[in-house]
């Protein structure tokens, strides 16, 4: 695994506008390298926010929209169109505004019906071994960049200290008994989040300050999930400076005084 990098950004604002940018020079660099790109969504304000910054920015022409695969790393498992899922968040917030092939857009299954969790996340692991790209020799999806938001708690999609679905090696789980509403949800496994090309924690605010800390720190991540969340090339930690509040001086770089 990858030996993060962390760059802390002088606010939110210029933090979800400098995450915009990176994310839009990365996906033009994996469609100019292989063909298209394939990118796993994440919620959370700063994660919806930055794909408001997406689709406001004047270079979201550059990125070829009908070449890109869109991923969710969880959801909350609620009805379609519930305000709450992260889905419906993201379409609001970026594809609605911009020209995705919809063939290439794989949500999560929702709460419909007699189906549970463990259903949706059976049929999301379906899809992903149908539509992804693997890794020749751990079989795992391939995805250009995945978007992650932090926890207070440290806990990344919807993986929780010390939850069963941590140790749940299967693609996507089910997740019941969050801590955090609703309490059930969908999400990728540990080992998928890991076989990402690039993992980039988005993270703001000064409640998540100490699973921060934890995190760089050496903590397990049973403990702090987010200690495990790495990338296989790169593993990015993009930080407001009330996030990075509690690292010791000189970890990380400032991307602006």
């Amino acid at each position: 695994m990858t030996t993060p990098t962390i760059v802390i950004h002088r606010d939110t604002d210029v933090l979800v506008q400098a995450v915009a940018a990176r994310l839009i020079t990365r996906l033009v660099d994996a469609q100019a390298t292989h063909g298209d790109a394939s990118l796993v969504l994440t919620g959370g304000t700063a994660g919806i926010a930055t794909l408001r910054a997406v689709a406001a920015s004047p270079a979201c022409a550059a990125v070829d929209w009908s070449s890109l695969s869109i991923w969710w790393g969880d959801e909350r498992f609620l009805p379609t169109g519930d305000a709450e899922r992260n889905e419906t968040q993201a379409r609001e917030a970026l594809l609605d505004h911009v020209p995705v092939d919809p063939s290439r857009v794989f949500a999560m299954p929702a709460r419909s019906g007699d189906l549970t969790p463990e259903d949706a996340a059976a049929q999301y692991a379906e899809t992903l071994a149908r539509e992804t790209e693997k890794r020749a020799h751990s079989g795992a999806p391939a995805f250009d960049v995945l978007l992650l938001g932090v926890g207070p708690d440290g806990h990344v999609a919807s993986l929780f200290p010390e939850h069963p679905a941590l140790h749940d090696d299967r693609a996507v789980v089910g997740v019941r008994g969050a801590p955090k509403p609703p309490p059930e949800r969908v999400s990728l496994s540990m080992p998928v989040i890991r076989s990402a090309d690039e993992v980039w924690l988005v993270v703001a605010g000064a409640d998540k300050a100490p699973a921060v800390r934890m995190a760089l720190g050496g903590s397990g991540p049973v403990q702090i999930p987010a200690a495990g969340a790495q990338g296989r090339r790169a593993t990015r930690w993009l930080l407001d400076r009330t996030a990075a509040a509690e690292l010791p001086p000189g970890l990380g770089r400032l991307s602006s005084p």
